[in-house]
């Protein structure tokens, strides 16, 4: 894809965005399922009448009732995922005992004597059989002793049962397990005993988890706060930081670092690819195992809906090279977001799935083109010949057109990171730009050294694992310095909220819209060029935003 040129098309987007706006639509009211249905199936009748016309109407026309057909259908599909009764919304809490099959546990600071995370109801008591499905978020306390279990373990537990309404807004951790897709909070509790065992795959990651946790330890016995972050980079242990650590990384805006997602994975993907392709494998070989390898390290640690995410964009990259097809970065966005929602819809309203994809999409749609655009005003050495130039100005080309690239990638990211931070976080970080331009190379050398760490350590070689953790350790030593020199700076960061709640959801859509019609257009100048999503932020920032208690 041509950074300065957009021309890329992404035909899905007629389903994606409409599939988004009736997921909206069907958790903002509660309309009958039934209802939703017919008026999809009006709307798809309408469509194929007009698919078969020939004149000019009906051939402009289809595609927009085909994207309508998909609101009302995206609304109803919303309701029947929910799956539930709506009189277990006026409940009230009750003790219950529960039979549960973990599917995703938190760590706990030092180990904890409590285990969290969530689960899926396999079993309850006579009264309560109509629950057996249902997710739900526990918080139990472990007997003396016993380890918190493992994913796909059966566990018996004891505990308060609370109904969770998805239909009405909330706030705060509430907000963050109704949007994970929980419909009960689980919580006062304590582990009874376990039902059945976690299967022999799960106890492989486990095993595999501690092992990549102690291989990246080696040599840094002196350094354990290095070595924390090390660990929370490559496998998402940010509970071994140090609360310090986690308000340094969180207020300079680049608290991502520490989730595994697209950074890590993609770094570690390029590592397996680029191995792979020393030891001359053969292409379809090689992508096979490329991604088994990717998603053995997305499950090992953790699973998290991020890793999952940036590991389906990495695949269909991969297998789109080893078909030997043209990569489209925005088609393959938009494919993994619509596969992604139509497996999980409530991922739409988390923090996690709009960040990610929001940030993302702004940098194909806008940053790749303004990057394009600031290279060809400004280029470098352009009175003179590029044969004339010497291996000093070629240098110092690639270096300036490396800097104007990332000053124009980072403005894009900046525009996403400053709505959601505000909205998810309450923090206006605007010092986030230049640390980020800084730190996200530093940190993508940081994981391609643990990752030669991993791979020394499972040979059996621990001086090359050394060797690598201390590289990595003396990369971060150099973020963790810069960070602390950026937050002396006043006005890098403040604690800000949003005026009304709406504000932000409202205005990074209009973002989105603002950048799709911008790349449609091609950032015509007659047409505004780059300038209306940096109006419109500008805007919510001045009109909208008002300090935080």
């Amino acid at each position: 894809m041509n950074p300065g040129r957009p021309g890329h098309r992404a035909p899905l987007l007629w389903l994606l965005l409409p599939l988004m706006a009736g997921l909206a639509t069907g958790k903002a009211c509660a309309a009958p399922s039934a209802w939703l249905l017919a008026s999809a199936a009006l709307m798809a009748t309408v469509a194929m009448f007009l698919a078969a016309g020939h004149r000019w109407f009906a051939r402009h026309a289809w595609p927009v009732f085909l994207s309508l057909t998909v609101i009302p259908a995206g609304a109803a599909y919303f309701q029947l995922r929910l799956d539930r009764q709506s009189a277990w919304e006026s409940l009230p809490p009750r003790e219950a005992r529960l039979r549960l099959r973990v599917e995703r546990t938190f760590p706990q600071p030092g180990g904890g004597k409590r285990t969290t995370g969530f689960a899926v109801v396999t079993g309850t008591d006579a009264h309560l059989r109509d629950l057996a499905g249902q997710r739900l978020y526990f918080s139990l306390q472990l007997p003396p002793g016993r380890p918190p279990p493992l994913r796909s373990a059966e566990i018996q537990a004891i505990g308060l049962l609370d109904p969770l309404t998805r239909l009405r807004h909330s706030e705060g951790f509430d907000a963050y397990i109704v949007n994970a897709g929980m419909a009960f909070k689980f919580t006062r509790g304590r582990l009874l005993g376990e039902a059945a065992p976690p299967s022999r795959y799960q106890r492989f990651c486990h095993a595999a988890e501690r092992r990549f946790h102690a291989i990246l330890g080696t040599g840094l016995a002196g350094q354990p706060a290095l070595a924390a972050i090390l660990r929370a980079m490559m496998l998402g242990q940010k509970q071994e930081m140090s609360e310090a650590q986690q308000e340094l990384f969180m207020h300079s805006g680049t608290m991502h670092l520490f989730a595994i997602s697209g950074l890590n994975v993609t770094a570690v993907a390029l590592s397996v690819q680029t191995l792979l392709i020393l030891l001359r494998l053969p292409r379809l070989v090689a992508a096979g195992a490329g991604l088994a390898a990717l998603w053995l390290y997305v499950d090992i640690t953790g699973t998290s809906p991020s890793a999952v995410r940036a590991f389906l964009m990495c695949a269909l990259f991969i297998v789109s090279f080893s078909l030997r097809r043209p990569g489209n970065a925005l088609a393959a966005l938009t494919a993994s977001a619509l596969l992604i929602l139509l497996l999980e819809p409530m991922q739409l309203f988390s923090a996690s799935f709009q960040m990610s994809y929001g940030i993302v999409a702004v940098l194909l749609l806008l940053g790749w083109p303004l990057a394009g655009q600031l290279q060809a005003r400004w280029p470098l050495f352009a009175a003179l010949p590029e044969a004339a130039w010497g291996w000093h100005r070629r240098l110092a080309n690639w270096i300036w057109r490396a800097l104007l690239g990332m000053l124009g990638i980072g403005l894009a990211a900046a525009l996403v990171s400053t709505v959601s931070s505000i909205q998810f976080f309450q923090l206006f970080t605007p010092g986030a730009l230049l640390v980020n331009l800084l730190l996200i190379p530093l940190s993508t050398l940081v994981i391609g050294a643990g990752f030669l760490s991993l791979l020394c350590g499972l040979a059996g070689c621990s001086a090359g694992s050394a060797i690598f953790n201390h590289a990595g350790a003396l990369l971060l030593w150099l973020m963790d310095a810069s960070l602390r020199s950026a937050l002396t700076v006043p006005g890098v960061y403040q604690a800000a909220q949003f005026r009304a709640a709406w504000l932000g959801p409202v205005f990074l859509a209009g973002l989105m819209a603002a950048c799709l019609a911008g790349y449609a257009w091609h950032w015509r100048r007659e047409r505004g060029g780059f300038w209306p999503p940096f109006v419109l932020v500008a805007l919510l920032l001045i009109l909208g935003v008002k300090s935080a208690p």
